[in-house]
């Protein structure tokens, strides 16, 4: 039976099923992935924010003086809001790759809480079994990335204010896909079936992703979106989408 609530909705619903008794346990590598790779990331890349505007600031002749001060504090923010654009999207892609396996388990286990239903295999066993068949997914998943975020990637560099929009907007539709597909995928529902149904329901599934998004932005907070996510995204399988794909 479907339930009346917003993409939103689901994402945030996220927050409360990562803390529920017997599922704590299956957020963990998925937390933790995201947690070190985060980390590491956001250290190398202040790093070279700060020497990438020293290094523009440098060409600007000094008889500009207050001038050049002022695009100095104009860069910073601006490559700061640049950055965790394309890196809230990159980056996530790579914590997904290496956490795949374990965020099927984690989607697997958020749905057997939601539905007391079992989908027939359980523990680290059919996690390691399952990794050609997990992996070969997601490179499906990163062969549909791949052409359209060089697309996009051009244009937020070269169109002002619309590129970065419209790279956000892609930003959201592939954290909709990355997220929601893992309970698809836990049915071995196909990638291409997937995208068809998140396109019938598009309206819920961008909202997914657009708050997904926003909150990989966030410092921080970007550490809880991975296993949070996932949770939202299989609440949001069970109340919206599972009885009309498995009644297929």
């Amino acid at each position: 039976m479907r339930t009346q609530r917003s993409g939103f909705e689901y994402f945030l619903s996220g927050f409360q099923l990562i803390t529920t008794k017997g599922l704590k346990r299956f957020v963990f590598v998925p937390l933790a992935v995201n947690l070190i790779l985060f980390a590491v990331a956001f250290y190398f890349l202040l790093g070279e924010i700060s020497h990438s505007i020293q290094w523009v600031v440098n060409w600007i002749p000094d008889w500009l003086g207050t001038i050049k001060e002022w695009i100095q504090y104009f860069l910073w923010p601006l490559a700061v809001i640049s950055v965790l654009l394309v890196f809230a999207l990159i980056f996530g892609t790579l914590a997904n790759w290496i956490a795949a396996p374990f965020n099927g388990l984690l989607a697997e286990k958020v749905e057997r809480h939601l539905t007391g239903e079992s989908l027939g295999s359980e523990g680290l066993l059919s996690v390691f079994k399952d990794i050609p068949r997990t992996l070969n997914r997601e490179c499906a998943k990163f062969a549909y990335y791949l052409p359209r975020a060089v697309g996009f990637l051009l244009l937020f560099f070269i169109l002002p204010v619309g590129g970065q929009v419209l790279w956000f907007m892609f930003c959201a539709w592939m954290m909709a896909i990355q997220y929601l597909d893992y309970p698809f995928d836990n049915h071995k529902i196909s990638f291409k079936q997937m995208r068809q149904c998140l396109n019938q329901h598009r309206g819920k599934s961008f909202s997914f992703g657009v708050i997904s998004s926003a909150f990989a932005m966030v410092p921080l907070v970007n550490f809880l979106v991975m296993p949070v996510a996932i949770c939202g995204a299989t609440a949001m399988w069970v109340g919206e989408l599972r009885d009309e794909q498995l009644s297929r």
